[in-house]
C-alpha cells in the first residue's frame, strides 16, 4: 500500500477508534458512577446502609465483569441490533463497549470513594449533612484525583477493546490491523495501526495523569 493510500485509511481509523472509545466511555460513566456511589452509600457502614440493594447491585456488577468482552459482544448482538439498527461498524460496538465498561467503572468509583478520609465524612455528618450532600460535597470532590486516574485506566482498557472489536467488523485501527495485517499480510499497515494505538494510549494516559496531579491537594 502506498503512502497516499495509507494516510486517509489511517486517518479514518483513528477517528473511528476515538469515536468508539470516547462515546462508549462517556456512556459507561453515566451508568457506572451512580452504580459505584450506590455501592459505597448502601454498604453496612455507609451513609445510607441498605444491605439488599448493596448485595444485589454487587452481584449484577460481578456477573457483567466476569463475562469476557468478546463473548459479551456476541451475546449483545440482538440488543445492539435493536438499539442502533445494525450489528457491524463502529456504532454497533458502542452498546457492548458501554455494557462492558460500566461495571468496571462502578468498581473503580467504589474504590476511589473508599479512599476518602473517614474523618471528613464524620465531620460532614456532625454538621447535619444529608447523604446526598455527603456524596456531592464530600465524597466525589475529595475522590477526584483518584477518579481521574481511574478514568485513564478505563479509557485505555476501552481502547484495547475497540481493537479487539475490529476483528468482528467493528471498524477503527483494530479492523485495519486485522484486515490488512492478518488477512492480507501487509505487515507495514499493521505496524502503523499498532503504533497509532500505542500513541493514542500514551496521550490518553498522560492527559488524565496530568489532570489528576493538577487537582491533587496532597501534591501542592
Amino acid at each position: 500500500m502506498s503512502l497516499q493510500q495509507m494516510i486517509p485509511l489511517m486517518g479514518k481509523g483513528v477517528l473511528e477508534t476515538l469515536y468508539m472509545t470516547l462515546l462508549s466511555t462517556a456512556l459507561a460513566y453515566v451508568i457506572g458512577i451512580p452504580m459505584g456511589v450506590v455501592l459505597v452509600v448502601t454498604e453496612p457502614d455507609g451513609v445510607a446502609p441498605l444491605k439488599g440493594v448493596h448485595d444485589t447491585l454487587g452481584v449484577i456488577i460481578n456477573v457483567f465483569r466476569s463475562i469476557p468482552f468478546i463473548i459479551l459482544l456476541f451475546l449483545m448482538l440482538p440488543v445492539t441490533k435493536a438499539l442502533v439498527g445494525t450489528q457491524i461498524g463502529s456504532i454497533a460496538i458502542i452498546p457492548p463497549l458501554t455494557a462492558s465498561a460500566a461495571p468496571y467503572i462502578a468498581r473503580m468509583v467504589e474504590s476511589s470513594l473508599k479512599e476518602v478520609d473517614g474523618g471528613v465524612i464524620e465531620a460532614a455528618k456532625s454538621m447535619g449533612a444529608s447523604p446526598w450532600q455527603i456524596v456531592t460535597k464530600v465524597l466525589l470532590p475529595e475522590a477526584r484525583p483518584s477518579l481521574l486516574i481511574g478514568a485513564a485506566i478505563v479509557m485505555t482498557t476501552v481502547l484495547g477493546y475497540t481493537a479487539m472489536a475490529g476483528m468482528t467488523g467493528g471498524g477503527g485501527l483494530g479492523a485495519i490491523a486485522a484486515n490488512y495485517g492478518y488477512y492480507r499480510w501487509q505487515m507495514g499497515v499493521m505496524l502503523v495501526a499498532t503504533a497509532l494505538l500505542v500513541l493514542i494510549t500514551q496521550v490518553i494516559q498522560e492527559a488524565w495523569m496530568k489532570a489528576a496531579n493538577a487537582i491533587d491537594k496532597r501534591k501542592r
